[in-house]
């Protein structure tokens, strides 16, 4: 063999496997996934209903839900940026005018959950997201006082009722007339956010709206309705 022909042998067998489908490829993703991860996204802005503009940028199932699980179980905390950039990318297009003094701030996990897991999934959407919009990021702006069971398979009411009193104001300082983006990676009831929201209200901390990157109901509210964040 020609050391050229040596050379793309050995980049083939070098390169890290996609997370998804263990195809090589020197990116986070394999082409063949990435178009399936766009596959995912909602063809209309992902807008929601609720006590502030809530914005999701795709479905909750296929190569997002395989996608969203490498990253929270399997230990691929690295794919987090690129799915924080799909989620900026799709918020910016939806929105009319990025308000000033925005600050992001993610869902929080416990420190029993996050020694565990050794990372925060939401923090690290955040900090992707940040890097393409350019807002600010506070990581501790939330914390979680109470360890809550897993919410999957919870009604509405018991989802609220688990989350009671699980959020508080962290330690994070937010500049002064600052106003609060919420991100997470999955919505669902609403219930967590509402619970974020409530903890900040409760220190008169204004709340511009809500991203995340995945749900598994559909969207209700027509296009244009982040025009109102302010």
């Amino acid at each position: 063999m020609t050391n050229s022909i040596l050379q793309s042998v050995f980049n083939l067998f070098l390169k890290p496997e996609c997370p998804l489908c263990a195809r090589p490829t020197d990116q986070e993703f394999c082409h063949y996934c990435q178009q399936q991860l766009l596959e995912c996204q909602f063809t209309h802005p992902g807008l929601f209903p609720g006590q502030v503009p809530i914005f999701v940028w795709g479905r909750y199932g296929g190569v997002l839900k395989r996608a969203i699980a490498a990253l929270k179980y399997d230990g691929n905390p690295q794919i987090a940026k690129m799915l924080g950039y799909c989620l900026a990318e799709g918020w910016l297009n939806t929105v009319n005018r990025v308000p000033q003094n925005l600050v992001v701030v993610p869902i929080p996990l416990h420190p029993d959950k996050l020694k565990k897991r050794g990372f925060n999934q939401a923090e690290l959407l955040g900090r992707g997201f940040c890097e393409i919009t350019g807002l600010p990021i506070k990581p501790h702006g939330l914390q979680r006082v109470k360890n809550t069971e897993a919410l999957h398979g919870l009604s509405r009411q018991q989802r609220e009722q688990n989350l009671l009193g699980a959020l508080r104001v962290g330690k994070d300082t937010l500049p002064p007339r600052s106003s609060v983006l919420i991100i997470d990676d999955i919505y669902t009831t609403g219930a967590t956010v509402n619970a974020a929201i409530q903890a900040l209200k409760l220190r008169k901390i204004k709340v511009a709206g809500v991203v995340a990157l995945a749900t598994t109901a559909s969207p209700k509210s027509s296009p244009g309705s982040l025009s109102s964040m302010a």
